[in-house]
Parts: C-alpha cells; structure tokens; sequence
C-alpha cells in the first residue's frame, strides 16, 4: 500500500525549503511555491505556471494539496437586516471539524481563528473545553481559515477584506506556538495577498507562562490577552482547574510584568462576569490588584449560556457596579459586546457538534 503523499500546506516555510534541497532544486523556489499556496491559494500544482514543468511534476509525486473544506455556514443577523456575525464549520484532510467566525465592524472584519481541535484546558464556562483536545492544527490549516472567510466575505462585497486576527476560537494558541507563529509569519509578511499588520493581530491565552516569556522575546508586534477571569488563585482553579494549577496567578502576574516591559504594549486582561462567582465588590478590588502590577487594559464580557453549563450572566446593574470600581481605581476598562450568541458563535461557545441542528 502505498504511503499517502504530505499535503505540502502542512509544511513551514523552512520546511519546505529543505524538502526543494533534497528534490535538487534551490530553496528560493519556496518563496514561489508559497506564494501559489498562500496567495492564489493553487488547488494543484499545475495552476503553478511560474515553475517549470518537470518542478511540477516532482512535487506532484511529492505532495498533495489539501486545503480546509467548507462544510457548514451560519449567519446571525440584527432585526435591520444587517449582517452581524458568521460562523463557518471546516473539515480538516483527516475529517476534524473547527469553527471559525467572522466578525464584521465599523471599518474592520475581524477573523476569530482556531489554533487546535478541541481544547485540553477543560475551563468550567466553556463549550470548546468540554471536548477535549483532539489535535494541534498545522500553520496551512489555520491560515486556510482566513482563506475561507475571505472568501465569503468577497462573495458579498468584493471589496471586503479581513482586517484583524484574534486567536480567539477552539484552543489554546499558545500551546500551538510554532504553527500559530508560522501562520502569523505568513499573513502578515510573507507572500500573502491580504496581508494583515501584526499589530492588529491578537492571541488570547489562558495563561501559559512558558510561551508568553518566549512570545515577549520573539519580536512580533501581535496583542496579547489573557482569559483571567478571577483575581484569587481558589477561585480561579474552580472556573479554570488546568490552567490555574499549572500556571498560579503569583507567577501569571510576574511573567505579565515581564512580557509589558520587554514589548512596551499593554496586556489586554479579559474577564468574564459570572453572576454570583466572581463579580462582587471584593471580586472588583482583587482584579484591581493584579492588574496594577503591569501595563494592561481590562476587557469585561457577559457570560455567553452553553447547553449543559450551568453559569449566568450578570445584570446591568452588577456590571455597572464592578466596571465602575475599576475605573475608580485608574483602570482602562472596556465592555466587549459578544456577538453571535444566536448561532453559538461567541466567546466560550465553539464546540463543531449540532453545527447544522442549530439553523
């Protein structure tokens, strides 16, 4: 039986510059190659006229050429008409599914992407931790979701384009960090036809301390967040078991304050309201606490309801109170609208099951 061809998507770009090294081919044709792939999105390497035919053909007998695959595509939409928010479901080469949303806004789109299938950080309030991880996703993969959600937003206005990127979706990005960082590296420097500015690129993390002292010293001008959530070490291990115990938020702290002097920019703290867990006043001075030991902006979200999770939102009233202590205390504060909530696509809701039962 023969051994089933690498889809050459898969492959960094050094990767696939040591792969032309052992066909005898110089490694300049990668640029070339990944144009094809990450430009013009070639479905077969006959569409790369640049190269020679003999080229072609050794890469065809080489490689295969596998791109994400449209399954499923929800809209929500307001009472005007207007579009809010889509959700796209993809299925990967070995039949894995991930969501991927998009986002439209004053002026931008932003991409809600996906950096693994599934999650193994099991956080209390979240649809995509209930899962369990299933496997990393490679840089072509995630990248092919802007492919795809470019596509549909071009389909309506062929002047849309995407504008910003949050790895904000299924996963940890950060536990991904070498095929997130490629697929960074490839839309917003190499090759791409929609380039997006690093700066409006931002990776949302639970907290992974390793990886956001490497991320402080790698030189990408991306955002970083962090899903903290509760400002007491207890009571974030209830919401955030895996994520609290590995990473203590003594030592979050410290690694924050280390990533905001070393990149000069804020540290975006999202926290989730809960009602009756964390959103009390002495909820309010602990989170004030934490966050005055580094540059950081504080995002406040409203619980989004998830089938089997048993957790609500907090009132108007609960939140006023609590957003007005922080900015009391000298915090920049803001109130993040979740968007999507209808089609289960906002923050904490992906899980890819009942995707089609849902419409």
């Amino acid at each position: 039986m023969n051994k089933p061809l690498v889809n050459i998507i898969d492959l960094s770009f050094q990767e696939l510059q040591r792969e032309l090294e052992l066909l005898d081919e110089p490694s300049f044709r990668a640029k070339q190659i990944h144009q094809w792939l990450f430009s013009h999105q070639a479905k077969s390497f006959e569409e790369m006229t640049t190269l020679s035919r003999p080229l072609r053909q050794k890469l065809a007998e080489s490689f295969s050429i596998s791109h994400p695959e449209l399954v499923d595509h929800l809209e929500s939409t307001l009472e005007s008409g207007e579009n809010l928010t889509e959700k796209v479901l993809l299925k990967l080469p070995d039949n894995e599914l991930v969501e991927t949303v998009l986002i439209p806004a004053e002026n931008r789109l932003t991409a809600c992407l996906s950096s693994q299938a599934g999650c193994a950080f099991q956080c209390t309030f979240c649809a995509t931790g209930q899962m369990g991880l299933h496997r990393n996703l490679t840089a072509g993969e995630i990248t092919g979701q802007v492919y795809a959600l470019n596509a549909i937003a071009s389909a309506k206005n062929p002047e849309r384009k995407i504008t910003n990127i949050v790895f904000m979706g299924m996963g940890e990005p950060l536990m991904n960090y070498d095929n997130v960082i490629e697929s960074i590296e490839t839309l917003s420097t190499r090759n791409y036809s929609s380039t997006v500015s690093q700066k409006k690129i931002t990776i949302s993390t639970v907290g992974v301390i390793p990886q956001i002292r490497k991320l402080a010293t790698s030189g990408l001008k991306t955002k970083l967040a962090v899903s903290l959530h509760a400002a007491e070490q207890q009571k974030r291990e209830s919401l955030m078991p895996v994520a609290a115990h590995l990473y203590p938020l003594k030592e979050l702290g410290k690694s924050l304050a280390e990533y905001s002097a070393a990149t000069s920019m804020p540290v975006t703290i999202v926290y989730m309201l809960l009602k009756g867990i964390n959103d009390s006043p002495e909820d309010a001075k602990m989170l004030v606490r934490f966050a005055h030991g580094f540059l950081c902006k504080i995002n406040l979200i409203d619980y989004n309801s998830i089938i089997n999770i048993r957790f609500k939102p907090v009132n108007s009233s609960s939140r006023e109170m609590f957003l007005r202590h922080l900015i009391d205390s000298g915090l920049h504060v803001t109130i993040r609208k979740s968007y999507g909530t209808t089609i289960n696509a906002a923050c904490g809701q992906l899980a890819t099951t009942g995707m089609k039962e849902s419409q």
